[in-house]
Order: structure tokens, then sequence, then C-alpha cells
């Protein structure tokens, strides 16, 4: 574990790229052996919409790098934090807490409060309305939901006093494992569903990709699942009823398009509310 928290301490950008880089292609060549749904797509195409919003990802977190560097060193500093709190813990459970409430509230927390907050909810929508969703499908947001993620890992960094190394290790873990839960990768149903005990299975988000409510509204996870076992968002759909997208944007020629995908959170759109959805 030394050298594990040693090696991320001091991770290069080269390093984390290729953890980003492997990561999609791995999953990416995986797809073409055992796909989940038979998507019928021009795969290179998609890809190309959902590399530019990685790419504008990248463009957002890597000057604002020095938050995530000035928060945790203000934990250490101060003393504040989860870790600060706790007794002395062997280093492997130690790095597991901070990676676990990383993960609740960088990740889940930020992920809920989009879906319950009609103002992002319009940005998050750019992740939504991919129809086809693979592994490229990760990385898939709109620039301000980029922003706002990065602010909610600055909070849970604050809350959790963690230090770099263990922020590193948590982001390199984010990606791949939504690369994974995105990938259309057939898994064993039982071999998912024991998976989904512990961490976001395949199967159990692409419910969340379903177009309809209430299903768009479980499953908010990235690594563990346990959030969403404790806070009652845990839903489950066979993958034959799974229907990508979202009903208020149904058409696949504007998803497709990079300009009109940047739009949406200026559309006038309002969340439909369960009991209209249900009337349909």
């Amino acid at each position: 574990m030394e050298t594990i928290i040693s090696y991320f301490e001091t991770i290069s950008s080269l390093h984390r790229g290729l953890i980003l880089v492997g990561g999609i292609s791995f999953f990416w060549i995986l797809e073409s052996v055992i796909p989940l749904f038979n998507l019928r797509y021009e795969k290179g195409k998609h890809a190309a919409v959902n590399i530019f919003f990685t790419i504008t990802t990248i463009l957002v977190n890597f000057p604002l790098a020095f938050l995530l560097l000035a928060s945790s060193d203000w934990t250490a500093v101060h003393e504040f934090g989860l870790l600060h709190w706790l007794p002395a813990v062997p280093l492997w459970l130690e790095v597991l807490v901070a990676v676990m409430f990383l993960d609740l509230l960088g990740a889940w927390l930020a992920h809920f409060v989009e879906h319950k907050v009609s103002l992002l909810w319009g940005f998050h929508l750019v992740h939504h309305t991919d129809m086809e969703v693979d592994t490229t499908s990760a990385n898939r947001h709109h620039p301000f939901e980029s922003v706002l993620r990065f602010l909610f890992t600055c909070f849970a960094v604050l809350i959790v006093g963690a230090p770099v190394a263990y922020i590193m290790l948590y982001q390199g873990l984010s990606v791949v494992f939504s690369q994974f839960n995105h990938a259309n990768i057939k898994v064993p149903k039982k071999v998912d569903s024991v998976l989904s005990w512990l961490i976001v299975s395949p199967d159990m988000h692409k419910v969340h990709h379903h177009y309809k409510l209430p299903y768009t509204d479980t499953n908010f996870g990235n690594i563990f699942s346990i959030w969403d076992r404790i806070f009652g968002t845990f839903g489950r759909m066979p993958n034959a009823a799974i229907v990508f997208g979202v009903d208020t944007y149904p058409d696949p020629k504007q998803n497709r398009s990079i300009k009109s995908l940047l739009r949406i959170p200026f559309n006038s759109y309002r969340k439909p509310d369960l009991s209209e959805v249900l009337k349909r």
C-alpha cells in the first residue's frame, strides 16, 4: 500500500492521461468482443462527440487543479477533515475510508444534486441524451458540469481532509470505474449482481440511463454501490427493457450534434414531474 500511495503522490500528468486513454481503449475493445447491446450506430462518429466533451473536461480540470492542492494543503495545516478526526488506523483502512467518502461527496452527491436542481439538470442532460451508451459516454459532460463536479470534488477533499496522494488515487479509480460501468459489455448476470453489492456494475448503471423516470433517478453512484443502497436510490430493471436517452430529447440527430448539445442548458426546459411521466 505504501508503494501505491507513493506512486500517486507524485503521479505525472502523462501517467494520469495514460490511465484515461488506457481505460477507454481497453473497454472499447472489450465492447467489440462481448457487447451487452447490439447498438446500431457508427461507433467512431459516436466516440468523436464524446471525446470532444472528454477534452473539454480535461481543459476545465487542468487549470483548476491548484484548487484541489490548496484544499488538501489547508486541511493538513488546520488538521481539518474526517481523516484528522479518526483514531489511528492501518494505512489500507485510512485509504479506503478516504476513497469511499470522496466518492460519496465528490461523485454520488454531485450527481444526485444535478438531478434534483432544475438549472443543474439542464447541464447534466448532455450526458443523458446519449442514446448509444458505451465506454466513451463516461466523460460526456457539458463544460459547466465539469466545473460543478470539480467544485464538489474540492468540497469532498475539505470534508475528508484528504492528502494529495489519496485524491490522485481516487480520481484514477473514478475515471476507470466510470468507463467500466458505462461500457457496453456483457457481464454474466449472477456476477454482475454480486458486483453490484460492492461496486457500480455495468448493468446497475445502465438502469440510470433508461430514458424515463423513475429509473433516471436511480443508481447515482460511480465507484461504490453502497451509497445508493443506503440512501434508497438503488434500482433494478431488466436489460431488455432499457432504452437509452431521455424522453424530452428524443431526436438522435440533435443528440449527436455538439452544437445542439452545448445549447441544451440554455433551452427552455423543465424537468417533468413523475406524475406527468406516468400519464404518458
